[in-house]
């Protein structure tokens, strides 16, 4: 406990002087006084604050115990699981030919026969059209 408050106290002591040493370029004596007084609580709290935050992010997160292969109740929903079940058995068998499947003489493959377009105008008429169309 010394300890934590001798950190919060130098970490306050700190501040205090830096603002005095700032303010005084400025400010009156008791006004620069009274302004690192104000800084001295503001870093004071902050300390703490910073003492807070590291213990939270250097302590490991606790485990928790497994009653028969099974999370508590209050573990449940805390833990996100990534891993994706194995489907190779199922993707193989998509990708296996069916075999068992006999193909109809008729159900094969036929390639789209589309009908001509054949026009049975005459060319000159044709040329007539185009001429008058690229003179507009």
């Amino acid at each position: 406990m010394k300890g934590n408050l001798r950190f919060n106290l130098v970490f306050g002591v700190f501040g205090f002087v830096l603002t005095l040493l700032f303010s005084l370029t400025n400010n009156l004596f008791m006004t620069s006084v009274i302004r690192g007084l104000v800084s001295f609580a503001i870093w004071f709290a902050l300390a703490f604050l910073l003492r807070w935050a590291w213990t939270v992010v250097s302590t490991p997160p606790a485990e928790a115990e497994l009653h028969d292969g099974k999370r508590g109740d209050q573990e449940t929903g805390t833990r996100l699981d990534l891993t994706t079940p194995d489907e190779s058995d199922e993707l193989n068998e998509l990708l296996k030919p069916k075999s068992d499947l006999p193909l109809e003489k008729g159900a094969g493959f036929t390639p789209l026969n589309p009908p001509k377009l054949v026009s049975k105008k005459d060319p000159e008429e044709l040329a007539k059209a185009v001429r008058h169309l690229t003179e507009n």
